[in-house]
């Protein structure tokens, strides 16, 4: 173990005592990407402040749930996510009927799968800003998966829905997404 996860460990611990100094060292440390990863979802800059302060008050809140199982940035971030979630839902945003209306026989489904190799000469951004432009549940599960770097089941308990709807719902928004990019 590095001297910086033993810090994070040693800043953790003070945050489980209530030390002040320490979560908001813990909330510079981590507070530009954990923003980045509720304004990709909430796609609003004023909310996605917002919720990241309220994630990182349940986070501190919750502080003692932490069990180290997986690295505290990651821990974070599912709050984050579901915290976004939440906002969506509650905004009448999210639809979880959005998702149940792609379900379909998943053995007449085929992979399709965006071959990044493919559209190497794009940039970063021109992909995000494609995505951007799909109906809102292929974004969201595009985003949980490409850029977030959750599985399809982790995604199916984030949005509560079944892992059938997430891979069909991932699966057409790959096309698509494939598609968009080739008219770039």
């Amino acid at each position: 173990m590095n001297s910086k996860e033993n810090h994070i460990d040693d800043l953790i611990a003070s945050c489980k005592q209530n030390n002040q100094k320490a979560q908001f060292e813990i909330y510079n440390r981590y507070a530009k990407a954990m923003y980045n990863v509720a304004h990709r979802i909430v796609k609003d800059s004023h909310y996605a402040e917002d919720v990241m302060q309220e994630s990182f008050l349940k986070a501190f809140t919750k502080i003692d749930d932490y069990k180290q199982e997986v690295a505290f940035g990651a821990w974070l971030k599912r709050i984050v996510v579901n915290r976004s979630i939440d906002f969506l839902k509650k905004n009448n945003v999210f639809k979880t009927e959005d998702f149940e209306n792609t379900i379909f026989k998943l053995e007449d489904q085929t992979e399709n799968c965006v071959d990044i190799a493919e559209f190497k000469e794009l940039k970063v951004k021109q992909i995000i800003d494609c995505i951007g432009t799909l109906k809102y549940n292929y974004q969201v599960v595009l985003s949980l998966h490409f850029i977030e770097g959750y599985d399809q089941e982790e995604i199916s308990e984030i949005l509560n829905i079944s892992y059938a709807n997430v891979r069909t719902t991932l699966s057409r928004a790959k096309e698509n997404l494939r598609k968009k990019l080739e008219e770039l």
